[in-house]
Protein backbone atom coordinates (compact mmCIF):
# COMPACT_ATOMS: atom_id res chain seq x y z
CA UNK A 1 0.00 0.00 0.00
CA UNK A 2 1.60 3.09 -0.86
CA UNK A 3 2.01 6.01 1.72
CA UNK A 4 -0.33 8.73 0.13
CA UNK A 5 -2.98 5.96 -0.06
CA UNK A 6 -2.33 4.99 3.50
CA UNK A 7 -2.68 8.58 4.61
CA UNK A 8 -6.34 9.08 2.67
CA UNK A 9 -7.36 6.07 4.65
CA UNK A 10 -6.24 7.27 7.91
CA UNK A 11 -7.62 10.57 7.21
CA UNK A 12 -10.39 9.06 6.23
CA UNK A 13 -11.23 7.02 9.62
CA UNK A 14 -10.43 9.83 11.67
CA UNK A 15 -12.86 11.94 9.83
CA UNK A 16 -15.63 9.74 10.35
CA UNK A 17 -14.20 8.55 13.78
CA UNK A 18 -14.29 12.15 14.75
CA UNK A 19 -17.84 13.29 13.63
CA UNK A 20 -19.46 10.37 15.15
CA UNK A 21 -18.16 11.66 18.44
CA UNK A 22 -19.85 14.65 17.58
CA UNK A 23 -22.89 15.79 20.29
CA UNK A 24 -26.13 16.06 18.88
CA UNK A 25 -27.23 18.81 20.91
CA UNK A 26 -28.94 21.74 19.56
CA UNK A 27 -27.89 25.08 20.18
CA UNK A 28 -31.35 25.88 20.32
CA UNK A 29 -31.14 23.17 23.03
CA UNK A 30 -28.58 24.96 25.41
CA UNK A 31 -28.83 26.60 28.96
CA UNK A 32 -27.52 30.13 28.43
CA UNK A 33 -26.03 29.37 32.37
CA UNK A 34 -22.87 27.29 31.64
CA UNK A 35 -23.09 25.70 35.15
CA UNK A 36 -26.48 24.62 34.68
CA UNK A 37 -25.90 23.17 31.00
CA UNK A 38 -22.45 21.21 32.54
CA UNK A 39 -25.17 19.58 35.10
CA UNK A 40 -27.95 18.80 32.21
CA UNK A 41 -24.43 17.18 30.20
CA UNK A 42 -23.92 15.49 32.77
CA UNK A 43 -26.71 14.22 33.63
CA UNK A 44 -27.93 13.18 30.00
CA UNK A 45 -24.49 11.37 29.36
CA UNK A 46 -25.86 8.91 31.91
CA UNK A 47 -29.75 8.60 30.08
CA UNK A 48 -29.64 6.17 27.38
CA UNK A 49 -31.39 6.86 24.44
CA UNK A 50 -34.39 3.98 23.75
CA UNK A 51 -34.69 4.50 20.16
CA UNK A 52 -30.33 4.16 19.26
CA UNK A 53 -30.21 2.03 23.05
CA UNK A 54 -26.46 1.91 22.38
CA UNK A 55 -25.87 5.90 22.85
CA UNK A 56 -26.54 8.27 25.32
CA UNK A 57 -29.13 11.05 24.82
CA UNK A 58 -26.45 13.74 24.79
CA UNK A 59 -24.80 11.90 21.53
CA UNK A 60 -28.08 10.81 19.90
CA UNK A 61 -29.95 12.68 17.13
CA UNK A 62 -33.11 10.85 17.49
CA UNK A 63 -36.29 13.08 18.39
CA UNK A 64 -37.15 11.45 21.89
CA UNK A 65 -33.26 12.23 22.75
CA UNK A 66 -34.12 15.40 21.65
CA UNK A 67 -37.50 15.47 23.97
CA UNK A 68 -35.51 14.23 27.00
CA UNK A 69 -32.83 16.65 26.45
CA UNK A 70 -35.16 18.95 26.74
CA UNK A 71 -37.02 17.44 30.02
CA UNK A 72 -33.66 17.58 31.28
CA UNK A 73 -32.44 21.09 31.32
CA UNK A 74 -36.07 21.75 32.38
CA UNK A 75 -35.67 20.21 35.57
CA UNK A 76 -32.45 21.35 35.96
CA UNK A 77 -33.39 25.07 35.43
CA UNK A 78 -36.46 24.36 38.30
CA UNK A 79 -33.34 23.50 40.39
CA UNK A 80 -33.87 19.62 40.88
CA UNK A 81 -30.31 18.02 41.90
CA UNK A 82 -28.97 15.60 39.31
CA UNK A 83 -30.37 12.57 40.97
CA UNK A 84 -34.08 14.15 41.03
CA UNK A 85 -33.42 14.71 37.21
CA UNK A 86 -32.55 11.34 37.14
CA UNK A 87 -35.14 9.70 39.10
CA UNK A 88 -37.67 11.63 37.37
CA UNK A 89 -36.66 9.96 33.67
CA UNK A 90 -36.91 6.87 35.07
CA UNK A 91 -39.98 6.95 37.06
CA UNK A 92 -41.58 7.71 33.16
CA UNK A 93 -39.45 5.18 31.06
CA UNK A 94 -38.38 2.58 33.83
CA UNK A 95 -34.17 1.58 34.59
CA UNK A 96 -33.78 0.78 31.07
CA UNK A 97 -33.15 4.23 30.23
CA UNK A 98 -29.97 4.48 32.27
CA UNK A 99 -26.94 3.44 30.84
CA UNK A 100 -25.56 1.85 34.17
CA UNK A 101 -28.78 0.63 35.30
CA UNK A 102 -29.14 -0.45 39.29
CA UNK A 103 -28.39 -4.36 40.07
CA UNK A 104 -32.16 -5.00 41.54
CA UNK A 105 -34.66 -8.22 40.64
CA UNK A 106 -36.14 -6.72 38.10
CA UNK A 107 -32.49 -5.77 36.26
CA UNK A 108 -31.09 -8.94 36.68
CA UNK A 109 -31.82 -9.76 32.67
CA UNK A 110 -29.87 -6.81 31.72
CA UNK A 111 -26.99 -7.76 33.40
CA UNK A 112 -27.30 -11.30 33.10
CA UNK A 113 -28.50 -11.80 30.00
CA UNK A 114 -25.73 -11.56 27.98
CA UNK A 115 -23.89 -13.98 29.94
CA UNK A 116 -26.60 -16.58 29.57
CA UNK A 117 -26.88 -16.31 26.09
CA UNK A 118 -22.70 -17.14 26.06
CA UNK A 119 -23.19 -19.65 28.18
CA UNK A 120 -26.08 -21.56 25.71
CA UNK A 121 -24.24 -20.83 22.79
CA UNK A 122 -21.03 -22.59 24.29
CA UNK A 123 -23.07 -25.47 25.48
CA UNK A 124 -24.66 -25.28 22.34
CA UNK A 125 -21.34 -25.71 20.45
CA UNK A 126 -19.97 -27.95 22.80
CA UNK A 127 -22.76 -30.55 22.60
CA UNK A 128 -22.73 -30.25 18.89
CA UNK A 129 -19.12 -31.48 18.58
CA UNK A 130 -19.55 -33.71 20.71
CA UNK A 131 -21.92 -36.09 19.22
CA UNK A 132 -21.08 -38.85 17.78
CA UNK A 133 -20.42 -38.79 13.78
CA UNK A 134 -22.87 -40.04 11.55
CA UNK A 135 -22.23 -41.97 8.52
CA UNK A 136 -21.89 -40.62 5.27
CA UNK A 137 -21.81 -41.85 1.90
CA UNK A 138 -18.02 -41.69 1.31
CA UNK A 139 -17.81 -43.35 4.83
CA UNK A 140 -17.57 -47.34 4.69
CA UNK A 141 -20.94 -48.97 5.91
CA UNK A 142 -20.90 -51.07 9.27
CA UNK A 143 -21.32 -54.84 8.34
CA UNK A 144 -22.49 -56.99 11.30
CA UNK A 145 -20.73 -60.22 10.63
CA UNK A 146 -22.26 -63.52 8.83
CA UNK A 147 -24.31 -65.98 11.20
CA UNK A 148 -23.47 -69.53 10.42
CA UNK A 149 -26.64 -70.19 8.03
CA UNK A 150 -25.36 -67.23 5.86
CA UNK A 151 -22.29 -68.61 5.93
CA UNK A 152 -23.70 -72.31 5.02
CA UNK A 153 -25.78 -70.29 2.28
CA UNK A 154 -22.65 -68.78 0.72
CA UNK A 155 -20.85 -71.04 0.49
CA UNK A 156 -23.36 -73.35 -1.28
CA UNK A 157 -24.11 -70.35 -3.73
CA UNK A 158 -20.39 -70.15 -4.51
CA UNK A 159 -20.15 -73.97 -5.33
CA UNK A 160 -23.22 -73.64 -7.47
CA UNK A 161 -20.98 -71.16 -9.29
CA UNK A 162 -17.60 -72.90 -9.78
CA UNK A 163 -20.14 -76.11 -11.21
CA UNK A 164 -21.98 -73.65 -13.70
CA UNK A 165 -18.34 -73.24 -14.98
Amino acid sequence: MSPRLRQGLLAAVLTVGLSATAWAVQPDEMLKDPALEARAREVSRELRCVVCQNESIDESNAELARDLRLIVRDRVKQGDSNQQVLDFVVARYGDYVLLKPPFKLSTYALWFGPLAFLLLALWGGWSFFRRPATATADSEPVVAPLSAEEKKRLEKLLRDEDNAR
